[in-house]
């Protein structure tokens, strides 16, 4: 499936069986951020919409909650072999919606799959615990579901990033309402078929598009939800927590960042920095443990713009569909001007474009950029710019580098690179991050939870500690 028509006629088919046919509804468009072309038209949620996906979660909740663990953990390895059937045909979907090389997008959707079979055989894994206690007594610390979860994810890993909270969530024995976003519909929906066409039931995992402020003031507003998980900025973060506070309802927040990458004199120049440019671009740089301000030691700070430019200059961008892309459009128009303007206040307080800076050609294109001299007072060092825009400065020392790298509010990930074993105990100490990758960009795994500190959130996402967050304590005393 390649072509507008055909994915407009899959969304429509998914969207008559659960929207009832979607007549009279507000519709938003949906586009290719390759050609800025209308691929769809979807309808969104209604305040009714979201009281009969609330009033099924209430009833569901007992039901799903009431299956063993080996009943739950064999229909969501059905639904990742479902969405392993069908992985070329989502990540066209993924890829025609959010612009990503289609090699990547099929990357996610392999990704979520990894996600439900970990979280099957994780949520056989729940344990609570005895204690001792004198003859006829006991003391039992138990492990139980939080209850209806609204989980809310954005667009720029829209595939991954929503599993990522509905695999754990059903793994505890809790029902999800998902809201989705409403930039990639298709490859949304299309998962949340797989998860149907498994057996799960539908009062168990739903899912919503519509206005985003609508739908999180409805879900929150209601006593239903026991848990709301978020993936997003820290600006609208804060706002769902202020929400949430009204219920008192437990949270989860992967907010954004702005990751430091630490280049000492004694790595690897070369191989460093055919790892950093290729991570820089991945996705056009809308990743929220993108490498983006890169303190790079004296040493090496002439080779190392030298070096990233030229890389730069060379990345491929393009559709897609193009199997010969290495880097997609943005997915949203809005960035670019928001790119430009940070690029013009840099450059203004004295920092150079060595590389690209500027719109690309078509849809929603950007050039691939690297600044060098980055002022620290310029908006880019201190505003995640979210898009294919790398920032480089000079650095002294090792301690310069880590007052850098710490200096501002989020702590999302990390990374540094050197050879030297007493140095990388003590970035891996002192560097202020949920995650740190040293020498690899590799910080995301089924196994390993993903979250960060400080603005940048709270609660785990993967790992058993994402199970953990669908899970409240209950202490049983018996005498």
């Amino acid at each position: 499936m390649t072509d507008t028509a055909t994915y407009d006629a899959d969304l429509q088919l998914f969207i008559a069986g659960e929207w009832r046919g979607g007549e009279g509804r507000e519709a938003r468009p949906v586009f290719n951020p390759a050609t800025a072309d209308t691929i769809a038209e979807l309808p969104v949620a209604t305040a009714a919409d979201l009281d009969e996906a609330l009033a099924a979660a209430e009833r569901g909740w007992p039901l799903w909650r009431a299956k063993s663990f080996d009943e739950r953990a064999a229909l969501m390895h059905k639904a990742a072999g479902l969405i392993r059937e069908r992985a070329d045909h989502i990540a066209t979907l993924l890829t025609l919606e959010q612009g990503k090389p289609l090699a990547e997008a099929r990357g996610e959707v392999l990704s979520a799959a990894g996600l439900f079979d970990y979280f099957a055989e994780q949520g056989k894994r729940i344990e609570g615990r005895v204690l001792q206690r004198p003859a006829g007594q006991r003391a039992m610390v138990l492990k139980q579901p939080v209850g209806p979860v609204a989980a809310f994810s954005p667009w720029n890993f829209p595939v991954n990033l929503m599993v990522k909270k509905i695999a754990p969530a059903l793994a505890a024995g809790c029902v999800v309402i998902a809201k989705a976003p409403e930039e990639t519909p298709g490859c949304t929906s299309a998962i949340m078929r797989c998860i149907a066409d498994a057996g799960i039931p539908g009062d168990a995992a739903q899912l919503v598009y519509g206005n985003p402020d609508m739908i999180s003031r409805h879900l929150l507003g209601s006593p239903v939800i026991r848990k709301i998980s978020f993936t997003g900025s820290t600006g609208v973060g804060k706002h769902l927590m202020k929400l949430a506070a009204d219920n008192v309802q437990r949270i989860t927040m992967e907010l954004g960042g702005h990751a430091p990458v630490l280049i000492f004199d004694d790595c690897d120049l070369d191989a460093t920095l055919d790892r950093v440019v290729a991570q820089k671009f991945r996705n056009a740089g809308q990743v929220c443990v993108s490498p983006t301000r890169f303190y790079v030691q004296e040493g090496n700070y002439d080779a190392f713009v030298k070096g990233f430019a030229e890389r730069t200059a060379k990345v491929r961008v393009g559709s897609g569909l193009d199997a010969n892309t290495q880097m997609g459009p943005l997915a949203n128009e809005r960035r670019i001007p928001a790119l430009e303007a940070m690029i013009a206040d840099a450059t203004a307080k004295g920092a150079r474009v060595v590389a690209g800076g500027g719109r690309g050609e078509g849809g929603y294109f950007f050039q691939p950029t690297a600044l060098a001299d980055v002022p620290l007072d310029a908006d880019a060092m201190n505003h995640e710019p979210f898009g294919p825009m790398a920032l480089i400065r000079p650095f002294a020392t090792e301690e310069d580098a880590l007052e850098q790298a710490n200096r501002l509010p989020y702590g999302l990930a990390a990374f540094a690179f050197t050879e030297n074993g007493r140095r990388i105990n003590r970035i891996a100490d002192g560097i202020e991050s949920g995650m740190v990758g040293i020498n690899s960009f590799v910080i995301s795994s089924h196994d390993m939870p993903f979250g960060g500190i400080k603005q940048s959130g709270f609660g785990s996402e993967s790992g058993p500690e994402g199970l953990d967050g669908y899970l409240v304590t209950k202490a049983v005393h018996i005498y």
